[in-house]
């Protein structure tokens, strides 16, 4: 028997039994048998490759569309959410119950499912199936329910069992309108089903209140499950993620996991959801209706539901037999098979089930078997009969495989765009009478997503009794997720700030400000810094800075004129062997560079007045005065530490004669912050900085600054609040996370509020999280990997990208898996989670120290209210997506009082550090006027 199956997959290849289009036509031998009658009544199954491609894109517009929530025009299929979040890990165990109903009929059917979570050890389901008495299928809902407890009671009853909160899922194979895992309303009976009572109810409900009137065990209904999502939670786990599930028995559908966010019905946008599609009920006219035939629409029209689930009508296994049927009818009624003669069976509707179909096709059982079934129909075939019946099953079943096959190409179609992967790896999970009974409808599937969605690699893995293992696993799965979520609750607990806690800090921090000002014992040191006015934006006149932070040196040229400031600058590279050489060599080589900048600018024999940042560890004694404490950063220049680093550069600026420079102030960046923003808000009176490591400063009155002479005026104060804490007075606040990063840090139990807020620590701190939540198996399946075990592996930056609204959970697994992480989409979520968690806590922090310098401001000043601008610079307050919005939030919340505008520095250690002293320059003239 020549087999009517799909070849030419690929463009380009040929077979004598594929036509160009790649869709199958009979051989040359079985042409010369048939005759063109009968040829004619076989074309019309036959499907071209452009008709499946206008099916697949056409199904596919219908989901997006229903996703959407659209009603105009109404899609064809409803893509309804079943509140399933993950697959399984693979890591499930524990006991389960399974209440079948309806699934079979007349009978109810009980599984107790044991999981192990290893391949290797697996424990067969123990199951009873109950009658259900005719009289209540007929009767009242609640004794219906009554009925199903007393049956699970029953069956638990022969086992010795914990009576310990047993957890059920519940396959109701009813139509029902799902609103939550475990909440399901029943739409209407079907199936010869007519109990009173339950239609618009909860029938999960229902089922509760029955065993609680029971009362014999404790027993969750945990899921309410359908057979296509139980069919792909049944999914053997392998190398690629089951996220499909496929069912053609009776009837067809099919499920897989969507983003949730394109779910409209929904309304979340974290994570993804199993989507059951009830692609029976698709159809559009121009893309389904060539391909319908007469057959079809005579099938249509004398079923129970005309008009609807007519997808469904040309796949599911309900109705592949009576299509055969119709088509022998009709040859036979033309003299074209048995003689001309038709059996009262063969024209009695229903007569040829999906298993003749199965059978007769199936080429190993041979023409005699055919024939034996065609005799059971009353049938006197002859063998040349038998051939043309194999070919009529050939030519139906083979139309129904590649129909699927469209309807699933659609489907991974949606899954490779919305993941926007260039191949899609992904295992399909199958399961219903149609695939277990007819082997040959799989491969001609295969083969047809093969051609319709090249750019998938798919596998397809029978499912293990969705019915049972798969509802059982549904139910896992929930109890797992419901399991990790109250451990990442309690770990994420202490990051959650309340507005009491954040409020003590900011009290907090405004006694430590005041003994810190009073030059008392206190964790902030509240530094003068001798900058005693912000700009007014009357400076004037041209003015050099200089930034030594790192191994790059900058000279800038900043020009103040009336209403704009502008900059020239020039890096200069610092060698290691002066970085770390002598400390004369060092600034004489800072000196050779500005003098080259002067020559580069036209300004050589100019003196003009400088500014210096200097980002290392000063104690200053003057606007230009400065003690370098130490040195950071890999410098290490002898001679230097315990001195004046402006002395230094005037000593150098000495040695290199004809050289004239006024160096008038010393700066640190934060300073240099608040000047740079100042100068285009004058109400900007607070420097903040949120980057690799945090501080602040503020304009003080003089009059509260123990440590200078006077009562009059201001002076900005540096209140390296990175050590805010450093007296243990944040220890309510710290986690063992914090702890972790504390004591391997290079200064254990020094910088505390800056190791809680500052980007060279929130890395760290997720890292710890995450290694404590792999330890407990919520997160990469319990699965330790060196990298996270790695120091700093984890960078800031990571929570910045994490964390960008604008990125998908594809984008954050990408990040997570170059750091050699194999995850989950559930571990995404999760991590995403941790990162806002810390960068929260952190931004809130930030704000309450704010909050508390404002505060400060106004009571000083006896305002009842306040209008005031913070300069802030920092990478992490800039690149990360929510934290500047928190910090402000947090701000309004704790100082009412105060109306706080956040202004992002540009350049705050250059144009700052000119601005201050043009600042001081001015400050200068008017005294001497």
């Amino acid at each position: 028997m020549a087999t009517i199956g799909l070849a030419g997959l690929h463009p380009g290849e040929r077979t004598s039994g594929c036509s160009q289009e790649g869709m199958p036509r009979p051989s040359g031998s079985l042409e010369l048998l048939i005759s063109s009658q009968v040829q004619e009544c076989l074309q019309q199954f036959k499907v071209t490759r452009t008709q499946l491609q206008q099916i697949q894109a056409s199904l596919l517009c219908s989901m997006e569309q229903a996703l959407k929530g659209q009603d105009s025009p109404a899609p064809s299929v409803r893509m309804l959410p079943t509140y399933v979040r993950s697959t399984p890990h693979g890591t499930e165990r524990g006991d389960f119950l399974v209440l079948e109903l309806g699934a079979t009929g007349a009978s109810l059917r009980v599984l107790w499912v044991t999981l192990t979570g290893t391949k290797e050890r697996s424990v067969e389901p123990r199951s009873r199936e109950f009658l259900i008495p005719q009289e209540v299928i007929l009767g009242a809902g609640q004794q219906l329910f009554d009925f199903a407890a007393c049956c699970l009671s029953e069956f638990l009853d022969a086992y010795p069992v914990e009576n310990q909160g047993l957890k059920l899922g519940f396959n109701f194979s009813f139509p029902c309108h799902q609103t939550g895992l475990d909440r399901s309303t029943l739409i209407s009976w079907t199936k010869g089903f007519r109990c009173s009572g339950v239609e618009g109810q909860d029938v999960v409900q229902l089922l509760r209140d029955a065993i609680e009137r029971q009362g014999t065990y404790r027993i969750d209904v945990v899921a309410m499950v359908n057979d296509t999502v139980g069919t792909m939670m049944g999914c053997e786990l392998g190398t690629r993620p089951c996220e499909i599930g496929l069912i053609v028995d009776t009837g067809t559908n099919a499920c897989y996991m969507e983003e949730a966010r394109h779910v409209a019905a929904l309304d979340e946008d974290r994570g993804r959801t199993c989507v059951s599609i009830e692609w029976g009920s698709f159809y559009d006219e121009e893309a389904l209706g060539p391909v319908l035939t007469t057959f079809d629409y005579a099938l249509d029209h004398e079923s129970l539901t005309p008009g609807a689930q007519r997808f469904e009508k040309m796949i599911g296994g309900l109705y592949l037999g009576e299509l055969v049927r119709l088509v022998l009818v009709h040859l036979s009624q033309h003299g074209l098979l048995f003689g001309g003669c038709a059996s009262p069976a063969l024209l009695s509707q229903g007569s040829i089930l999906l298993e003749h179909v199965a059978e007769m096709e199936d080429p190993t059982t041979g023409t005699a078997r055919v024939l034996t079934v065609l005799r059971d129909l009353g049938l006197s075939p002859q063998a040349s009969d038998a051939e043309l019946v194999q070919c009529v099953c050939a030519a139906v079943c083979t139309r129904a495989a590649q129909l699927c096959a469209a309807a699933l190409a659609a489907v991974l179609s949606r899954l490779q765009h919305s993941r926007q992967q260039q191949t899609l790896h992904m295992a399909v999970a199958t399961g219903g009478r149609v695939f277990e009974r007819h082997p040959r409808f799989l491969g001609i599937l295969k083969e047809t997503v093969m051609l319709l969605a090249p750019k998938c690699d798919i596998s397809f893995i029978p499912s293990v009794d969705g019915g049972g293992r798969g509802v059982a696993m549904v139910t896992a799965v929930a109890a797992r997720l419901a399991a990790d979520r109250r451990i990442l609750e309690e770990t994420l607990a202490p990051f959650q700030l309340t507005l009491e806690q954040l409020a003590v800090v900011q009290a907090q921090m405004r006694e430590a400000m005041i003994r810190g000002l009073q030059g008392e014992a206190s964790s902030l040191r509240m530094l003068p810094t001798y900058v005693r006015a912000t700009p007014d934006g009357s400076e004037r006149g041209d003015f050099l800075a200089l930034d030594l932070g790192g191994t790059n040196f900058r000279v800038l040229l900043v020009r103040v004129t009336e209403g704009s400031v502008r900059i020239t600058n020039q890096v200069y590279s610092i060698p290691e062997c002066i970085a770390q050489g002598s400390g004369q060599k060092l600034f004489d080589h800072i000196v050779d560079c500005i003098v080259d900048f002067q020559k580069r600018q036209g300004l050589s024999g100019q003196s003009l007045p400088l500014g210096f940042t200097f980002s290392f560890p000063c104690k200053q004694l003057g606007l230009d005065q400065g003690i370098l404490l130490n040195w950071t950063k890999g410098f290490n220049a002898s001679g230097c530490e315990g001195q004046d680093v402006v002395y230094l550069l005037r000593e150098a600026i000495r040695r290199r004669q004809a050289v004239e420079l006024n160096v008038v102030a010393i700066v640190n960046d934060t300073v240099g912050t608040m000047m740079s923003c100042g100068y285009d808000d004058p109400r900007c009176e607070m420097g903040l900085i949120v980057g690799t490591g945090t501080n602040a400063c503020y304009m003080e009155e003089l009059q509260n600054v123990a440590s200078v002479p006077g009562d009059v005026g201001h002076m900005c104060i540096n209140m390296e609040w990175g050590a805010f804490g450093d007296d243990g007075s944040l220890g309510m606040l710290s986690t063992c996370f914090d702890a972790s990063v504390d004591q391997a840090s290079i200064n254990p139990g020094k910088q505390r509020f800056e190791k809680m807020i500052s980007g060279m620590y929130l890395g760290e701190i997720v890292r710890h999280i995450l290694l404590h939540l792999t330890n407990l198996g919520v997160l990469f399946r319990g699965q330790k990997t060196q990298c996270l075990q790695t120091r700093d592996i984890f960078k800031t930056k990571f929570l910045s990208e994490i964390e960008s609204d604008s990125l998908a959970l594809r984008q954050v697994r990408a990040i997570l898996e170059d750091l050699g992480l194999t995850l989950t989409s559930d571990d995404a979520l999760i991590v995403l989670e941790v990162c806002q968690a810390v960068s929260r806590r952190a931004a809130q922090l930030c704000g309450a120290g704010v909050a508390a310098v404002v505060e400060k401001i106004r009571e000083n000043r006896g305002l009842q209210e306040l209008t005031v601008s913070v300069g802030v610079d920092g990478t992490l307050y800039k690149l990360h997506p929510h934290f500047s919005r928190l910090v402000s939030a947090t701000v309004g919340k704790l100082a009412p009082q105060c109306a706080v505008t956040f202004l992002q520095s540009e350049d705050g250690s250059g144009k700052g550090a000119a601005l201050v002293t043009a600042v001081a320059c001015r400050l200068t003239q008017m005294a001497h006027v």
